[in-house]
């Protein structure tokens, strides 16, 4: 297999009002009970965090924006550069944000601002090994510990962004199956379907009270 080497230098790096275009993912996974509709969604995804050259801390991996690629791709390839993982892009944005860079190996321009767009990154495959490796670790989190962990605001706002894209996908999902459901039931079994929910509401209504008078 080709190795893949991570982009250097900045000379095809965008940049607007000043700013560094940024761009950066959520990695997830879904767990075992992800198809169980009644649980907590922070209890059915995990998210990938990598740690940060010289530094203590856990970021979501991100990184500049080229002018040769779409902010998409470039939050791709930043996911395999950093992280070392492939996945499906949701190209729904979770938001821009500006903020700081807070190393100087990363300045974003000379005043070190960024404007950062983050999407959500679901993952298919694990490297074993990938270009910056020596530089990130990675660690799957919980929604919970991925919480904890975020150093800067920005970051929990993306990641409060993230749970409600990942809650409108559910919801979507949920419907597809119940439509899918439906194509696959005759008219008898629809109706019988529909006497058991009626069924079912006249046992929870309340029962009223009756008065019984002598002839």
């Amino acid at each position: 297999m080709a190795t893949v080497l991570a982009r250097t230098g900045r000379h095809r790096q965008r940049y607007e009002n000043n700013l560094r275009l940024v761009s950066g993912c959520i990695p997830y996974r879904q767990t075992k009970n992800h198809e169980d509709h009644s649980t907590d969604l922070e209890k059915t995804i995990e998210v990938l965090m990598i740690s940060s050259p010289n530094r203590n801390d856990l970021v979501f991996p991100k990184g500049g924006w080229e002018d040769d690629e779409t902010v998409e791709e470039a939050a791709c390839r930043e996911a395999l550069e950093e992280a070392g993982v492939k996945g499906i892009l949701n190209e729904k944005s979770l938001g821009v944000w500006e903020f700081r860079s807070k190393s100087r190996q990363e300045n974003c321009c000379l005043e070190g601002g960024c404007r950062g767009f983050m999407f959500a990154l679901k993952v298919t495959e694990e490297l074993e090994t990938w270009p910056e490796k020596e530089n990130h670790d990675r660690k799957w989190l919980s929604i919970n510990e991925a919480f904890e962990l975020c150093r800067y605001e920005w970051m929990r706002r993306a990641l409060e962004a993230f749970l409600q894209v990942m809650e409108e996908d559910r919801k979507l999902e949920r419907m597809e199956e119940v439509y899918s459901q439906t194509q696959h039931q005759s008219p008898f079994q629809m109706l019988w379907q529909s006497v058991q929910s009626c069924q079912q509401l006249a046992i929870s209504l309340p029962v009223a009270n009756t008065v019984a008078y002598a002839p």
